[in-house]
């Protein structure tokens, strides 16, 4: 067998002739990016129109810088109006370029000037942090996004523009490079509005490589303000139990959720905070409430924290819908903690529900197979899940359990999970994920089978308990423990 590190380095040498010769097959006539500029998320779509230098290319590869890569949550490609995404799959670290490279599978072969539009979107984590670092209960928060500026490629690109869009105008500075004059036609930077524009910069040369990196990219920076609260989920514990004698799915989130924003300077006043709700001018940084979008149908919600039941909520449910993946419908619950979340303070809690299993489930009765589609997350708009572990809990005695989640997890495993009335033991599936983002909002389907001498197992366990508890209290009753009589 080939030593791990003998096959790491078949694997890198394979990629790096691969992104060699794919360099000529295609030259870029023009690359537009613009960077959404948000809290604890940054949207980035980019589109690459791109021209064949040679029959039959296939293979388009888009190139992501080392720092940029650390960031990179999300990637997906697609044609420009389409909605099917392409197939890709992404390579290590090519030590000759000091670039990450994501090989796109074009629909069907290009010819000789054969053109395409490509459109790639990311979505950045941790891009972003508050500046200044500390405020006080009366002021506005403003925040900082730092990345680089020129679009990379292995391939030779005709003209390359950037935008950066803020939230609102209310633009405090930005980053104006140097040292570019070798490729700038016009104004280096230009801001209209909420929006930044870099270039157009023109006739780059293929820029995928360690010294173009070294000599012409730029970083910038910009400050803006922000009115939204900047919300992070550091930890989040999910956990999802199927029963079929209940015919129903718990599941329960334990999360930890930290306000990102600048951190309070000085003490928390409560009759400062009591005015500005009172005037409706509560700062962004301060997170009074939580709203969350829950499934349909669900019912039996609770939701405490470390202290206890906390009772200020609110739960608006939506009709019970089969299937409930097809469906847009949601119900609405408004979460109220005990005090408001201020910037640096973090909040652990627990969400949890019940819902019908026939929402998620459905049967094959070709196979005697059942299929649940399980969400990977409860999503809050605009939040980034730092850790993340769902597990999925099966009904006990299930076997032929496999798993098929939307995307990869980082770790996937198999225990079992013991809880009242089981007697061998409740099969569990756990999966781990990182840096989730309301991108990595689909289903986890669990298919299993559960034979009749599983369904039989929990009566079985109770008829034991209660003739063990009748042969308990008959002996009892006939033993004498009296010293005399």
């Amino acid at each position: 067998m080939m030593p791990l590190r003998t096959w790491l380095l078949a694997l890198a040498s394979f990629s790096f002739t691969l992104v060699s010769a794919a360099a000529h097959s295609f030259e870029n006539t023009a690359i537009v990016r613009t960077v959404d500029l948000g809290g604890s998320l940054v949207h980035v779509t980019t589109t690459y129109a791109i021209r064949a230098l040679e029959n039959d290319a296939t293979q388009y590869v888009v190139s992501i810088g080392e720092e940029e890569s650390r960031s990179v949550s999300w990637f997906e490609a697609k044609l420009k109006g389409q909605s099917e995404p392409l197939t890709f799959f992404n390579g290590p670290l090519e030590p000759h370029h000091g670039t990450y490279s994501y090989t796109v599978d074009l629909p069907k072969p290009l010819s000789v000037n054969g053109t395409v539009n490509l459109v790639v979107e990311t979505v950045l984590t941790h891009t972003t942090y508050p500046w200044p670092e500390k405020a006080t209960q009366e002021n506005d928060q403003a925040l900082k996004y730092e990345g680089d500026l020129l679009v990379l490629s292995l391939y030779k690109t005709t003209t390359q523009r950037i935008k950066v869009r803020a939230p609102a105008p209310r633009i405090i500075s930005y980053t104006t490079p140097e040292g570019l004059d070798a490729f700038a036609t016009d104004n280096l930077a230009t801001q209209a509005g909420a929006t930044i524009t870099y270039g157009p910069f023109a006739n780059i040369p293929p820029s995928a490589s360690a010294e173009f990196i070294k000599q012409h990219q730029k970083h910038i920076v910009v400050h803006y303000h922000y009115a939204a609260p900047v919300v992070e989920i550091t930890s989040l514990r999910r956990s999802a139990e199927i029963s079929h004698w209940g015919a129903n799915l718990n599941v329960q989130n334990d999360m930890v959720l930290r306000n990102a924003g600048p951190a309070l300077k000085g003490h928390f006043a409560r009759i400062v905070h009591q005015s500005q709700t009172y005037f409706n001018r509560i700062p962004p940084h301060v997170i009074p409430s939580l709203t969350f979008h829950l499934p349909p149908g669900i019912h039996s919600v609770y939701y405490y924290d470390l202290n206890g039941n906390v009772s200020t909520s609110r739960l608006r449910a939506a009709p019970s819908v089969p299937k409930a993946a097809e469906s847009k419908q949601h119900s609405l619950l408004e979460l109220r903690p005990r005090y408001p979340l201020m910037g640096g303070w973090n909040y652990s809690f627990t969400l949890g529900w019940d819902s019908p299993l026939a929402d998620s489930a459905g049967y094959d009765a070709r196979t005697g197979a059942y299929i649940v589609g399980i969400p990977v997350q409860t999503v809050i708009p605009g939040a980034v899940v730092d850790q993340a572990e769902l597990k999925v809990i099966l009904p006990e005695g299930a076997t032929d359990i496999d798993v098929f989640p939307p995307f990869a997890p980082i770790t996937q495993h198999r225990s079992t999970h013991v809880t009242y009335l089981d007697s061998i033991g409740r099969p569990a599936v756990t999966l781990s994920f990182e840096n989730l983002t309301d991108k990595h909002s689909g289903l986890i389907y669990v298919t299993y089978k559960v034979p009749l001498s599983a369904h039989l197992q929990k009566p079985k366990v109770v008829s034991v308990a209660f003739v063990t508890l009748f042969l308990v209290a008959f002996l009892a009753r006939r033993i004498d423990l009296t010293l005399s009589k």
